[in-house]
């Protein structure tokens, strides 16, 4: 099983992407960014479905806000980790802070193990929503996929929106007084919370952007370095840097410069 995996192993070039998929797809949920992950009550979860019994549910929280109680979660995480033998540092002042590289890269290490445990197949007896009621604080405020949800919003017979769960006011007639009783300020209230709540995301979508532009221009600056032009895991490194598009083909290219390379070189010991 794959415990100590190395930074150039193909489990860091799985795509944020494909490890929310595979996420939400295993414990229902429907995250949009691998920092919504940050608690640790996910990464319980995983390795709950993967080993069913061994976490002990109770003590995960899954509502948590804070950077204690995510750190509670982690010494649930890491107490498991021991009580399987499994050899793996968990770098929780970093995760807790909720940057995006560092909590990709734990999801992209778990997946890997989980895979190599249960040959990437998903635990058809697992009932993530249920597990997760077992909570420590009996709730789970974690985003629920909304087609898993779709059977509780068809028993409110279009009365809710389904997101948020309030009443819509309905007109009747041509004086189009309100008959469901909902107190204009209010949803005026409601609507600006997630005017808010929006411009919140943008925000951070616009961070996560600029985070990564920086690491990217980075690598782009050291490897316009003259002395290295000709070095390997640079040209492959430069080949994916200035793709003009999103071919699959050029993650292949570049790992077979990088392949090449490295036999050329036990070649020329031997």
């Amino acid at each position: 099983m794959a415990t100590n995996i190395g930074m150039m192993d193909s489990a860091y070039f799985v795509g944020r992407n494909e490890i929310l998929a595979w996420v939400n797809a295993r414990l229902q949920l429907n995250l949009s960014r691998v920092e919504e992950a940050a608690s640790g009550a996910i990464q319980c979860q995983m390795m709950d479905m993967t080993y069913p019994g061994v976490v002990p549910m109770h003590k995960v929280n899954f509502d948590a806000k804070t950077e204690y109680d995510f750190i509670q979660n982690y010494k649930v995480l890491q107490e498991v980790f021991n009580k399987l033998k499994i050899d793996k540092h968990i770098e929780v002042n970093k995760l807790v802070k909720g940057r995006p590289l560092d909590n990709l890269e734990f999801l992209q290490w778990l997946k890997r193990y989980c895979d190599s445990v249960n040959g990437g197949l998903m635990n058809e007896n697992y009932n993530p929503m249920e597990r997760r009621t077992k909570g420590g604080n009996g709730r789970n405020n974690i985003k629920v996929s909304q087609k898993n949800s779709k059977s509780l919003q068809s028993n409110n017979s279009g009365s809710c929106d389904g997101v948020h769960g309030r009443t819509i006011s309905t007109k009747q007639g041509k004086s189009g007084s309100v008959t469901s009783g909902v107190n204009p300020s209010m949803e005026i209230q409601v609507l600006t919370r997630e005017v808010s709540d929006l411009k919140l995301s943008v925000d951070e979508l616009e961070n996560e952007r600029d985070f990564y532009f920086a690491k990217l221009r980075d690598i782009e600056v050291l490897c316009q370095a003259p002395e290295l032009d000709d070095v390997p895991i640079v040209v492959a490194i430069k080949k994916i840097l200035y793709a003009a598009d999103e071919k699959e083909s050029t993650l292949a290219e570049a790992q077979e410069i990088v392949s090449q390379s490295v036999n050329d070189e036990f070649s020329a010991h031997d």
